[in-house]
């Protein structure tokens, strides 16, 4: 099954080489679930000629807001919209989570009550689990047809399901200790409040549960898969 994956930001300059680039940290991510990968890197320009190159897509997070005036972000709310017509199985992290469902009618801002960042729980459909998160931007209206399925005490849509066709989430699965380590030595500094720093430094080594949400996400490009045209 061929997963594509559409890069709308890269990672930090200061420590891609050791960490990759956000498409690269996906193909780690869902290592070993049996997917061959292509990436497009959206932010870039460079989108897909059709939703039927993949049997599934995959938007990856990015430094930018899904409100943001940038070319390429209404070619891809476009994809989006074909891609959830025609019924093939799309997964959003954080950016893609918003764009996603701004795309489809949902609201997205700059949260009044700021970060979040760093180890965080959810309450996904009944059962806890810990995730890195790293955002200030959220969804404040659900689109039609979106249904909750995990939420934090900080983020009431922390991720939706619409259907059998999109599954999305906030926080960010693709990310380990050492990534959130880095973003608070660099992107973190001078932007996001020093106590909460403070407190996702501290909370660095706690566990974390990526390969649940992994193994998620490969169920459900399995589970809803489509073959290529």
């Amino acid at each position: 099954m061929k997963i594509g994956i559409l890069q709308t930001g890269h990672s930090p300059d200061n420590f891609r080489k050791e960490l990759g680039d956000y498409g690269e940290m996906f193909t780690k991510l869902l290592d070993g679930h049996g997917f061959d990968f292509e990436i497009f890197s959206v932010v870039d320009g460079i989108l897909p000629e059709a939703v039927t190159q993949a049997d599934g897509w995959l938007i990856t997070g990015s430094k930018h807001g899904a409100y943001e005036d940038h070319d390429w972000i209404p070619p891809l709310e476009d994809f989006i919209r074909d891609t959830y017509a025609e019924g093939r199985p799309m997964v959003g992290i954080c950016f893609g989570h918003q764009i996603i469902a701004q795309a489809l009618g949902g609201r997205v801002e700059k949260f009044a009550n700021g970060w979040s960042i760093g180890r965080t729980e959810y309450d996904m459909e009944g059962e806890k689990l810990a995730l890195n998160a790293w955002h200030q931007d959220q969804i404040v209206e659900l689109p039609e047809g979106a249904e909750v399925v995990a939420s934090s005490d900080f983020c009431a849509y922390a991720a939706l399901a619409y259907d059998n066709r999109i599954w999305t989430v906030q926080p960010h699965p693709e990310f380990g200790h050492d990534f959130i380590d880095g973003l608070i030595r660099t992107r973190g500094k001078g932007v996001v409040p020093d106590h909460q720093l403070e407190q996702a430094s501290a909370a660095l080594g706690g566990p974390i549960d990526n390969d649940k949400i992994a193994d998620k996400m490969a169920t459900f490009f399995k589970e809803n898969r489509k073959e290529r045209a």
